[in-house]
């Protein structure tokens, strides 16, 4: 049996072909009868349904194997060839769970309640969901462009939920999926060559331009900066670049006048932020590149989240055309996109206010210094306000305003470190992780967005969290973990032991990295990549000395 879905909606154009092969013959086979028939053996239409009868004896079991391909029937057919020769299920099942544990023991989580491990290993779970391959066994695919190619020398990728995934799964895939991530940058590129910018949100094979900003940049610069080579850097400079530089979501605007007017362009200040932290990841590629025209370009878009901050209240705020904030002003209004015009995406002025990881100290100085700054993070974490009838489904797991549900909150209780108060850090992950995360059926605070909020979990379990997810550091929290092995390419480890841990003791008193103590808040990704063991020292009180000098605060700098 063969046949093709084809769907338009929210991908445009999708094209799903399958096959299957079955172990007995077919004796009778009947079409609903409001199915369109071309013939005795063929339908088309919406919904078609097919009924298929045997002549079996009691007690038959009949035996079907489906094979699914982006590109034809033959491909479908010849992908259950070569994938599934054999008719034997149990075989195909242990294949399957053997293939699974192999990935989810990428990293040896130990905690002794077990409910805590079943919350781990179910986060590692749902962070390989995607991307998805999309391509034949034999590797032949079908492009943006709707084209068929034939095997580009990589296994191609798409399922790109890009303005989720940049921040904390794409990082972690640099540390657990090594071996994937030049084929997935490799998969963006060639989206790039075929519609002409960088993957937003790419679902098989459709650009949806779901959310904002230019996202895939970070992803592509974060591959760059740790060493990955497998694909074409000057291709991908060129990408960043010209998927920076288009005319659609604002950026003409920011190229024209600095800055996206809120009465000309919807969600103009959470379009511009996205773009300020992935033209930070811009100008360093340039200046590694030694691009210094480009690079002072995109290190003062980098900056334009200036433009948005309003020294009265100590908010981002939409700006208008004629330099003006909009009037009147709430901090706590929500507006999803459709329901009337709004100046955020899934959000409100608190939560994307503290949306500056590339500038942490620079958005502090804005507030008025480290004090201020803490104070008003502080307040993130317990005020609360009415959203308003329109707001976004999408804010939940809501701690104050923060909300551990939707994206732009992620990397904020972690930035406690970089003004020297690590263990507001440490407080407020681990409440995060005990409120929202568990092993029951709703143990998620909210849309698992292709493996974000399981990544987001894996790396605070584990004690460290990518706020800039293209600077190569890791701010420290507060482990779940009792005891963790990260386990790296080239057979080498990179241990984590917490020490004293438990649900009291959550502060990190110091730490040690290969037998050396520290009282830096901050561990590097070359220090993860070399192996070693990093130890946690954990008490029921605050160490406040711990990452409080400002040499022992996360760096800002990118560091190779």
């Amino acid at each position: 049996i063969v046949g093709h879905r084809h769907s338009s909606g929210w991908a445009s154009d999708r094209r799903n072909f399958y096959a299957i092969i079955l172990s007995k013959p077919i004796e009778k086979l009947e079409f609903r009868p409001d199915n369109k028939l071309n013939s005795d053996v063929e339908a088309q239409g919406k919904d078609v349904v097919a009924l298929l009868s045997f002549a079996t004896q009691a007690g038959e079991q009949i035996s079907l194997k489906v094979g699914i391909s982006p590109v034809s029937y033959e491909g479908a057919l010849n992908n259950i060839k070569a994938e599934i020769p054999h008719w034997e299920f149990e075989k195909t099942r242990e294949q399957a769970r053997d293939k699974w544990n192999r990935e989810l023991t990428r990293i040896d989580f130990y905690h002794p309640d077990e409910a805590e491990m079943r919350t781990f290993y179910t986060a590692m779970y749902h962070a390989f969901y995607g991307p998805v391959l999309f391509n034949d066994h034999d590797r032949s695919f079908r492009g943006t462009d709707k084209e068929v190619y034939p095997d580009p020398g990589f296994d191609n990728y798409s399922i790109f939920s890009l303005w989720d995934t940049y921040r904390a799964l794409h990082p972690l895939f640099t540390i657990i999926q090594t071996e994937r991530v030049d084929d997935m940058i490799n998969s963006m590129l060639l989206i790039y060559q075929h519609q002409g910018k960088l993957p937003v949100w790419h679902l098989l094979g459709n650009e949806t331009n779901t959310m904002v900003g230019y996202p895939a940049v970070p992803v592509v610069a974060d591959a760059v900066f740790k060493g990955f080579s497998d694909f074409d850097h000057d291709l991908a400079y060129e990408a960043m670049i010209t998927s920076s530089l288009i005319d659609e979501d604002g950026l003409k605007f920011l190229r024209e006048k600095g800055f996206i007017p809120a009465d000309l362009e919807q969600e103009s200040v959470s379009k511009a932020l996205e773009y300020a932290l992935a033209d930070w990841a811009i100008a360093e590629f340039a200046r590694m590149r030694g691009d210094s025209a480009n690079a002072a370009y995109y290190r003062e878009r980098a900056q334009a989240y200036r433009i948005y901050f309003d020294p009265e209240t100590r908010f981002m705020r939409p700006v208008l055309q004629d330099g003006s904030f909009r009037e009147p002003f709430n901090p706590f209004e929500s507006i999803h996109e459709g329901y009337a015009w709004t100046d955020f995406t899934e959000g409100n002025s608190w939560q994307y206010t503290f949306l500056v990881p590339h500038d942490v100290r620079g958005l502090a100085d804005l507030m008025g210094g480290d004090e201020a700054f803490e104070a008003k993070l502080d307040s993130l974490f317990f005020v609360t306000g009415d959203l308003g009838e329109f707001a976004s489904p999408d804010i939940s797991g809501l701690v104050g305003q923060y909300a551990q549900g939707n994206e732009p909150s992620h990397h904020a209780a972690y930035m406690f470190n970089y003004v020297g108060a690590q263990h507001k850090t440490a407080k407020k992950v681990r409440f995060i992780m005990d409120e929202w995360y568990t092993d029951l059926p709703d143990g998620l605070p909210g849309n698992e967005d292709c493996g974000q909020m399981s990544a987001w979990y894996i790396f605070s379990s584990l004690g460290f969290y990518p706020v800039n997810s293209a600077n190569s550091v890791f701010a420290i929290g507060s482990p779940v973990a009792h005891r963790a092995t990260i386990n790296l390419p080239g057979n080498k480890k990179f241990s984590i032991v917490a020490h004293n841990n438990s649900n009291e003791n959550i502060y990190v008193q110091k730490l040690r990295l290969n037998g050396k103590d520290l009282m830096r808040s901050y561990i590097t990704y070359p220090e993860i990549m070399q192996g070693g063991k990093l130890e946690f020292f954990m008490g029921s009180e605050p160490n406040y000395e711990f990452g409080r000098a400002a040499e022992n605060r996360p760096p800002e700098v990118l560091v190779r």
